[in-house]
């Protein structure tokens, strides 16, 4: 394979950079030593997120989920000082010199002074990690424990990014990071694929209780989640301290919703036996109002505007986990077991479009997941890092489509000769889609200076479809992708520059065998199926890289020609709103992102600022495209997009007692599709049907001991507004009668009172306080004001 010219000339530009700032680290190279150790519990157990600090200096680290710490200052005599909310502030004398340091273990004792009076400096990770290399937003989930949020509105929060459901409670969701969207974002759990454990684990299912963290990566991702994320990554990071605890909650609240959530750990500390258990269970009738819907009205003999329930929207969820293993042996960090089960069962009530109505159609699924995971650090010599996870997935589903009905938002209906989905005869649609994923990670610390990692993942899709009532109507496909990733990371000038290098490798291979002598969509479907199959292959690469100016002052930039490739679902189809399409190919896109960071972490007042550009060049751009005369949506390359934006955040916390959060969003996106030469007739518009200026604010005040000791209440609000957008072209059309989603604002509220030191927790929320009509895609409509209870036991070692 030979590497063209513009390559060249990156790679080039890659390694000249790279002994710059190595000829640069070795002129102001100083005598600088490790400092590392570990922070426990008298028990034993590790203290995670426990503030290490060389006193009086900017030099010091922030413990893992083990305890461990590790960060380089020059040698000289300091003194160590170690806090964490909830224990005694330990302090000793240190004395580093040129020599080996001795590995630091300390343990913390309990202190009995009460949490308001705690003040702890040092940064969290969620703090860190917007201090990396990479663009990317970390979320604290503690902060939203007590609201009934699920974790796709708890990332509608965040700058940059917007979620879009077509309803309520487990409606269908569109997620966008910097104007990149669906299946451009990938989503993990502790680095594990969120695909391979079933359909039913999605950011609109997972509650937030289940997660201690989100990290939003944004266009250019780290090699070690081996993903072909062209728009980004979503992961989200449980519980990893190895202490006991249990995290229990019960929610109900409008429309017949409930809710439930339960989180667990034991740990074993003298023989490191570990077992994790985590679950939700959720169901709503999600029967809000549709407002202004056209009916028809027999007294007046035409169609009116009136206000109906949805009547079939029912939605119902749940998932069960176990994990069982061993942490910190001298064999492994951590080697565990596990498996889960999921089952989701809901109603159709309507296809991409609200006027497209349906009142028996039905979708069941189930899935069967189980892992390995296996984490040494330091294995065989000092420096080397193995990261294994192997995991299958059975996840079956199967969507109803039998009765010969149209039906009209005041439930009632008049009986047809064709079926409410497909248009044709009545069917039962089953898909059977095994999922195999592997992934390893391996990473070489050379020295403080300079590290190797290398990614390999291979994710295998099979999928097996018929229709029960239809046995000639079914197909057989297999996909399989595999993902190789290169990295050279630096760290130079005293920790004050940082970059990473990397290329990656994207391989997909398609094969299918559908046979289907009538199917409803054989007239419309792209692409020939024997044709189809086959294999292509692309290479990408980039570099990341930071610079701090001061200790809590810094800038960023990364630049990343990157391939996604495409999903399963995007080619074969879901069975009742997405069409397969064959012809499909794999997207690709440049992606730039500068920004800078302001930190001002006190002992009583916290302040962070944050700001970025980013450009996406996205060539053959995967696009949902809805078929009006089936109803449907067909995946297809479109365009060549290109978006730019600007966004900013703003924090503010003042001791335990208030905390405010300020971003907003701005995203240019528009078409630039050349066809053999010829520009697009749309070409230099802006596309229609997506949001162009968003932004969030959120207020939290909050007193500990107010109502008594070890108690603390809590008011919270939250303020989210969209700028009106078109629907679509706007250069097309009278803009009097063009469809247009007009701007939306919506106000939530939040009171939750704790006792019992956390133990007991109560809360009461109010979403959509105004009752203000909300729409996302194609101008559905979502819930209106709504209100939910929350109960939440917390008991911990």
């Amino acid at each position: 394979m030979q590497i063209n010219t513009f390559l060249r000339t990156k790679l080039l530009c890659f390694f000249v950079w790279a002994t710059l700032t190595s000829t640069l680290h070795a002129e102001q190279q100083q005598k600088i030593v490790s400092v590392n150790g570990t922070v426990t519990r008298i028990s034993g157990l590790p203290i995670a997120n426990a503030s290490v600090q060389l006193k009086g200096t900017n030099y010091g680290s922030i413990c893992n989920a083990d305890g461990k710490f590790e960060f380089k200052a020059p040698v000289g005599n300091y003194t160590l000082e170690i806090s964490y909310v909830g224990f005694k502030t330990y302090q000793t004398p240190i004395k580093l010199t040129e020599k080996d340091n001795p590995s630091l273990r300390i343990n913390l004792q309990e202190s009995e002074i009460g949490l308001n009076e705690v003040n702890v400096e040092g940064k969290n990770k969620t703090q860190e990690l917007k201090e990396s290399n990479f663009s990317v937003n970390a979320i604290h989930a503690k902060d939203f424990q007590n609201t009934t949020a699920n974790l796709s509105q708890l990332l509608d929060q965040t700058s940059g990014v917007r979620v879009r459901q077509s309803g309520g409670l487990g409606s269908n969701m569109n997620f966008s990071i910097n104007g990149l969207s669906g299946s451009a974002i990938k989503y993990f759990i502790d680095g594990v694929p969120l695909e391979s454990m079933g359909g039913v684990m999605t950011l609109n299912n997972i509650p937030v209780n289940l997660v201690e963290r989100v990290e939003v990566y944004k266009g250019v991702v780290p090699i070690a989640f081996g993903a072909d994320a062209m728009g980004g990554v979503v992961n989200l990071v449980t519980n990893n301290a190895h202490n006991n605890y249990v995290d229990a909650s019960f929610s109900t609240g409008s429309f017949a919703t409930q809710q439930a959530a339960v989180t667990a750990q034991y740990t074993d500390v003298n023989t490191g036996f570990i077992v994790k258990t985590n679950g939700f269970l959720n169901y709503s009738k999600n029967n809000y109002i549709m407002k202004d819907v056209e009916v028809y009205d027999a007294s007046l003999n035409k169609y009116t505007l009136q206000d109906h329930p949805r009547f079939h929207d029912q939605f119902f969820s749940a998932m069960g986990m176990v994990e069982a293993g061993f942490v910190n042996k001298k064999w492994a960090d951590v080697f565990l077991v596990g498996g889960s089960y999921s089952r989701q069962n809901n109603d159709i009530q309507n296809g991409t479009t609200q006027n497209i109505l349906y009142g028996n159609a039905e979708r069941k699924e189930e899935a069967y997941h189980a892992s390995i995971k296996y984490k040494k650090n330091d294995l065989f010599t000092e420096g080397l890092q193995v990261d294994f996870l192997a995991s299958h997935s059975t996840n079956k589903f199967s969507v109803l489509d039998t009765a010969f009905r149209l039906y009209s938002w005041d439930g009632s209906y008049t009986v047809t000769n064709r079926a409410e989905i497909s248009g044709g005869a009545k069917s039962i649609r089953k898909y059977d889609r095994p999922t195999t994923t592997a992934r390893a990670h391996i990473s070489y610390k050379l020295s403080d200076q300079h590290a190797f990692s290398l990614n390999y993942q291979l994710n295998h899709f099979s999928n097996e479809m018929y229709d029960a009532l239809n046995i000639t109507d079914a197909s057989k496909d297999q996909v399989t992708k595999q993902i190789l990733g290169i990295a050279y990371q630096q760290s130079l000038i005293n920790n004050r520059l940082s970059n990473t290098f990397f290329t990656k490798y994207y391989g997909i291979r398609l094969k299918t065998a559908m046979n289907s002598a009538d199917s409803y969509y054989n007239d419309y479907m792209a692409g020939d199926v024997a044709n189809a199959n086959g294999t292509e292959s692309n290479w990408g690469y980039g570099l990341a890289s930071r610079y701090k100016i001061t200790e809590n002052i810094g800038v960023k930039a990364s630049y990343e020609y990157t391939y996604r490739l495409q999903e399963p679902e995007e080619i074969l189809g879901n069975g009742f709103s997405v069409m397969p399409n064959f012809d499909l190919k794999p997207e690709s896109s440049r992606n730039y992102n500068m920004g800078f960071y302001i930190a001002n972490n006190g002992q009583e007042h916290r302040i962070f600022f944050e700001g970025s550009g980013f450009i996406r060049n996205a060539q053959n751009y995967i696009q949902g495209v809805f078929r009006e005369a089936l109803g449907m949506t067909q995946y297809q390359n479109t365009a060549s997009v290109n978006i730019k934006g600007v966004e900013g955040e703003a924090r503010y916390t003042y001791k335990q007692l208030l905390n405010v959060n300020l971003n907003a969003s701005y995203q240019h996106a528009i078409n630039t599709t050349v066809t053999d030469g010829n520009k697009e007739v749309t070409h230099g518009y802006k596309l229609p049907n997506r949001p162009w200026v968003f932004g969030n604010m959120a207020a939290n005040i909050g007193k500990n001991d107010l109502l008594g000791k070890d108690t603390r209440i809590q008011f919270g609000y939250s303020f989210q507004y969209i700028h009106w957008f078109y629907l679509t072209w706007a250069n097309f059309g009278n803009a009097d009668n063009k469809s247009a989603i007009p701007s939306q604002y919506l106000h939530n509220m939040l009171l939750s009172y704790s006792f019992k030191d956390a133990k007991y927790n109560v809360s009461f929320e109010c979403k959509n306080l105004t009752d203000n009509l909300s729409y996302d895609n194609y101008k559905l409509q979502k819930p209106g004001r709504s209100f939910f209870l929350k109960l939440r036991l917390f008991l911990k070692q």
